[in-house]
């Protein structure tokens, strides 16, 4: 099997810039998510790669060699789309088989459409005709087509966002196993930060047609490059406020509506700053009744049961509204409540005000 390789790829239309200097290696049997929010660029991404669209710079390579220019057919890639596109006319396994039709005989390519569709869990539904499938159904007869040719490149256009909540978690457990047993260099486009978490072995996060940050998902999430990669990860979204760090007694120190908070041992470049961003993610906070220096006072304004844990909407004195997720074996607060906030050193992250660029602190907590 072969790498893909995109090598400073750009594509624009008219004066709207879809892609920007994009570069990005997949390696054969790898899984690379790409995630970022409606609009940045990743449906293009993909149709680049499979040669509906031409990249106007940079170059896309399969296995060492340039495709760009090559007929979609000829380019050893298989796709998914978001909304399945089955032939309407035909089976499900005339469907299965038509990517591999031309390529191979009559008895290879039965035995072929039975051991996909049987890996997929298909096999019982074969002579349905595509309306005649469920949502679930019609996803795994697009993705036993797109993987029967054994393609060198798969790519997968948001798969899962058309099927019900459980077959999504049941295939975001098996899609990586699956993927994998094919060899494929795998590029899979989601809008779902969990899907993209638990499914990728990396994750590309796109972000108005440039590429923000390209990491482990648990680099992404520990230690996101920006301020706009943090917005994307976690529910409830991470908590911002802005803070100017100054060093005090070889500690890196900030203070918020009047509690001293640390974040971490004396370092020039951090305390060089001026004003910047500090996020604490709601997981990480804890909510107390008692008054301590690093202790931000603060008024409960709502509380949300959310399945397994509770959602606190806080208020500072001076305005500032944060969200804390609580488990269930927390105290629990009522709204209108006076509480405090605190937050061990390690959860800080910090961005750079005018950049939005994180700022690396001594001792901050590493990814696994």
């Amino acid at each position: 099997m072969a790498r893909l390789e995109l090598n400073s790829i750009g594509k624009g239309f008219g004066p709207v810039r879809c892609a920007e200097d994009l570069s990005l290696t997949v390696e054969s049997g790898e899984i690379v998510a790409v995630f970022g929010p409606s609009g940045s660029g990743k449906t293009v991404l993909l149709r680049m790669i499979a040669g509906m669209f031409e990249p106007d710079d940079g170059d896309i390579m399969v296995g060492g060699q340039s495709i760009v220019g090559a007929p979609p057919e000829r380019r050893g890639i298989g796709m998914a789309f978001q909304n399945f596109a089955l032939f309407p006319h035909m089976t499900a396994q005339d469907n299965i088989a038509s990517g591999l039709r031309a390529k191979a005989g009559a008895r290879e390519l039965a035995s072929r459409v039975t051991s996909i569709s049987r890996l997929l869990k298909i096999e019982h539904v074969l002579g349905h005709m595509p309306r005649e499938l469920s949502n679930g159904q019609k996803q795994r007869t697009a993705l036993a087509r797109a993987l029967i040719g054994n393609p060198e490149v798969l790519l997968l256009d948001d798969p899962l966002r058309n099927v019900d909540a459980k077959l999504r978690y049941e295939m975001r457990l098996e899609l990586p196993n699956l993927l994998r047993r094919s060899s494929a260099a795998v590029l899979y486009v989601t809008q779902d930060y969990r899907e993209a978490m638990a499914i990728a072995d990396r994750i590309a996060v796109l972000i108005d047609g440039r590429l923000a940050q390209v990491a482990r998902p648990e680099e992404v999430y520990a230690r996101p490059a920006s301020v706009a990669v943090a917005r994307l990860f976690g529910d409830p979204s991470i908590n911002l406020v802005e803070v100017v760090p100054a060093t005090d007694q070889g500690c890196l120190m900030c203070e918020i509506v009047g509690a001293r908070i640390r974040l971490g041992s004396f370092h020039d470049q951090a305390a060089d700053q001026g004003p910047c961003w500090l996020g604490v993610r709601p997981d990480d906070l804890a909510v107390v009744r008692s008054a301590s220096e690093d202790a931000i006072p603060a008024r409960v304004v709502a509380v949300t049961p959310m399945h397994e844990r509770a959602v606190l909407l806080l208020r500072f004195p001076d305005g500032t509204e944060w969200l804390a997720a609580l488990p269930p074996d927390s105290p629990m607060a009522s709204a209108d409540d006076g509480v405090f906030v605190r937050f061990a050193p390690e959860a800080a992250l910090l961005f750079d005000r005018a950049t939005g660029l994180r700022v690396d602190v001594p001792h901050r907590r590493q990814a696994a």
